[in-house]
């Protein structure tokens, strides 16, 4: 081979790894930020702690997330049938009615930090916080919920 020739073709092999590695990194990322698919069925496990509802998720970085303004009391409506709920029960959240939900959270209006929604049935409104983002790119018109107990 051509000695001139050899250290343009190390650098073409380069710069395709580089490309090569650049789309991968995007394509890495642009899945992550996506979020889960909108038809997904998504599980918490909320708990009683320090006087409020709260959840523990490894998955997206959350541990004892609360639960506040106004949502603690929607999920005392939605677990009010469940044995020892403050000891820990099963959350189903999503953006698509699934069989079997229990109520529908109608989005209200956003503000700086998170979005506010009215559940189904009630005049009961709560602020859910910008941890929600962490679940979807942005704030779902309606959130389909079911509370269940843990089989234990």
């Amino acid at each position: 081979m051509n000695s001139s020739k050899k250290p343009r073709r190390l650098l073409l092999g380069a710069v395709l790894l580089a490309a090569a590695a650049g789309v991968w990194a995007y394509l890495s990322r642009a899945s992550i930020l996506a979020g889960p698919s909108s038809n997904a069925i998504m599980v918490v496990a909320p708990y009683w702690y320090n006087g409020t509802w709260v959840f523990d998720d490894a998955a997206v970085g959350l541990r004892r997330e609360p639960f506040v303004a106004g949502v603690p009391e929607m999920i005392d409506v939605l677990v009010k049938d469940i044995p020892g709920a403050k000891d820990g029960f099963r959350l189903l959240f999503s953006a698509n009615p699934f069989p079997g939900h229990q109520k529908t959270l109608t989005w209200l209006r956003g503000d700086s930090q998170g979005n506010f929604y009215r559940l189904e049935g009630t005049s009961m409104e709560g602020w859910i916080c910008p941890a929600m983002f962490r679940y979807y790119r942005s704030p779902p018109r309606a959130l389909y919920v079911k509370a269940e107990a843990i089989k234990r």
